[in-house]
């Protein structure tokens, strides 16, 4: 599949998305419609999906240019993360993100969605929500994925305090399962997927759903709260 946004390749029983629009990875309306029509191709070819970014950087989170265009726009865009995060939180296959350097904002939070997170250990790596940094309320949805992978002292720290967590400390804190060096990014993701691909998928689907269900409804009541209050204050 080609895309200017998103490269679709699936080799094996594992499919990767990598988001790649030349710059930050901006999470834009249309990289979350180009990344959900992955997700779709990825779904009917019954594959483990393997989700990165381009060298450097997983995302730069939401894009803030979009903010600037009015409510519609924006509210359209938060909702896409919103349902984009939802989606991956109940993937009914086995999700890898490889985040391949900084995940700012709503990149981090879209870490928080998949079964297994793998980072670099680069150091000066970056992952963050830095929304009270630059005037923004840290959306419910956001809250509620949070909540769900940080420890309790992180998901403080992260949401309250836009605490920059190295990446040592973003395992730690939850926010990812394991750091590699860059250059061997790529290979353990993939050899990661495909051990994934060796589960029963339909236990593994069943299995996810119990195990996620009150984070889901949580989720959706969120998702919900935030419409409300992007309607109004938007």
């Amino acid at each position: 599949m080609t895309d200017p946004l998103v490269r679709y390749e699936k080799q094996d029983a594992v499919s990767t998305i990598t988001l790649d629009d030349g710059k930050v990875n901006a999470l834009s309306p249309a990289m979350f419609g180009a990344l959900n029509a992955a997700l779709d191709r990825a779904e009917s070819d019954g594959s483990v999906v393997l989700i990165t970014g381009r060298a450097g950087r997983f995302s730069g989170g939401f894009d803030l240019g979009v903010f600037r265009r009015g409510r519609e726009a924006s509210v359209e865009m938060l909702l896409a993360g919103a349902r984009t995060a939802r989606r991956l939180l109940a993937f009914p296959a086995p999700v890898v993100i490889a985040s391949s350097g900084h995940a700012i904002a709503m990149a981090a939070f879209l870490l928080t969605t998949a079964d297994l997170r793998i980072g670099v250990s680069e150091a000066g790596t970056r992952i963050c929500a830095n929304e009270v940094e630059i005037g923004l309320t840290v959306p419910h949805f956001a809250v509620e994925l949070c909540r769900q992978r940080l420890t309790p002292s992180a998901f403080q720290r992260a949401l309250d305090l836009a605490h920059v967590f190295p990446p040592d400390e973003a395992v730690r804190a939850g926010f990812l399962d394991e750091v590699v060096p860059a250059a061997d990014l790529s290979r353990v993701a993939q050899e990661r997927a495909l051990a994934l691909a060796k589960l029963m998928r339909d236990a593994h689907t069943a299995t996810k759903s119990r195990v996620r269900a009150q984070a889901l409804a949580a989720l959706d009541a969120a998702i919900e709260s935030d419409l409300e209050d992007w309607n109004q204050r938007l």
